[in-house]
């Protein structure tokens, strides 16, 4: 049976609340110190016509049912035919993300400082938190857990008698590490420069290849089901006023 722990209120005070404002303050200046790093450039205007296509394209789909069907249909054709539509890319005419990379300097440079003001920190950070606060029982989570949670949250704890909820030192940090995500988007804007999965996902290729976001977008218009709802407005306002007044 597991059993239940007293947490002394010093390991709040002393480990659980410097470690998570210490972890926001990284985050924070890892944004900016990312920001001085990053070499001004003029945004390429093909790939900003692009992405801003993309994003036409999702308004359509999302709001397909409230524009007649004649009128949606010509807007997809606009945009997905197979002769001249804005999202389709012929064959052959697909660049190279790899070759681009490598043609441009400036791109693998900011790619190599990205990466490392996102490798630097975490490793000096995790070393810091594993000298000084390795051991601790940092928190309790308010809900049951099974077993399979103990290795995520009772990282640096050897007790199998220990209830799963129980969270160490080490796995706070991590919960911090990939948690935040919610907090800098509101504190510094959705495009910040501490999304470690973006980063992660930069680093496991070669730069971003607009063409596969346009196949898709055009492969996600053109299997719409078009279903105009304002015809049947009347019928739903007339059921739900019915629906009041019996």
């Amino acid at each position: 049976m597991a059993e239940d722990l007293v947490l002394d209120t010093a390991i709040r005070d002393w480990v659980l609340i410097p470690l998570s404002v210490v972890m926001v303050l990284i985050g924070i200046l890892r944004h900016f110190v990312s920001k001085l790093m990053r070499s001004s450039q003029v945004p390429d205007a093909k790939i900003v016509k692009e992405g801003q296509l993309i994003v036409r394209a999702r308004n359509l789909r999302s709001g397909a049912n409230f524009i007649p069907p004649r009128s949606f249909r010509a807007r997809r054709f606009y945009f997905s035919n197979e002769e001249n539509g804005l999202l389709h890319v012929p064959k052959g005419q697909a660049p190279n993300p790899q070759a681009q990379m490598f043609s441009d300097p400036n791109m693998a440079m900011d790619m190599m400082k990205k990466n490392l003001s996102m490798i630097i920190p975490q490793t000096l950070t995790f070393a810091w938190v594993n000298f000084f606060f390795s051991g601790f029982v940092a928190a309790k989570i308010p809900f049951p857990l099974t077993q399979r949670f103990r290795s995520m949250l009772q990282n640096g704890i050897d007790l199998s008698t220990v209830d799963v909820s129980y969270v160490s030192s080490r796995s706070w940090y991590f919960l911090n590490l990939f948690g935040l995500r919610g907090l800098f988007s509101l504190i510094l804007g959705e495009d910040n420069a501490t999304d470690d999965t973006q980063r992660m996902m930069q680093m496991s290729g070669f730069g971003f290849d607009p063409t596969k976001s346009l196949g898709a977008e055009k492969d996600s218009l053109d299997i719409v089901q078009h279903d105009w709802a304002l015809p049947k407005f009347e019928q739903r306002a007339e059921a739900v006023l019915r629906k009041v007044l019996s």
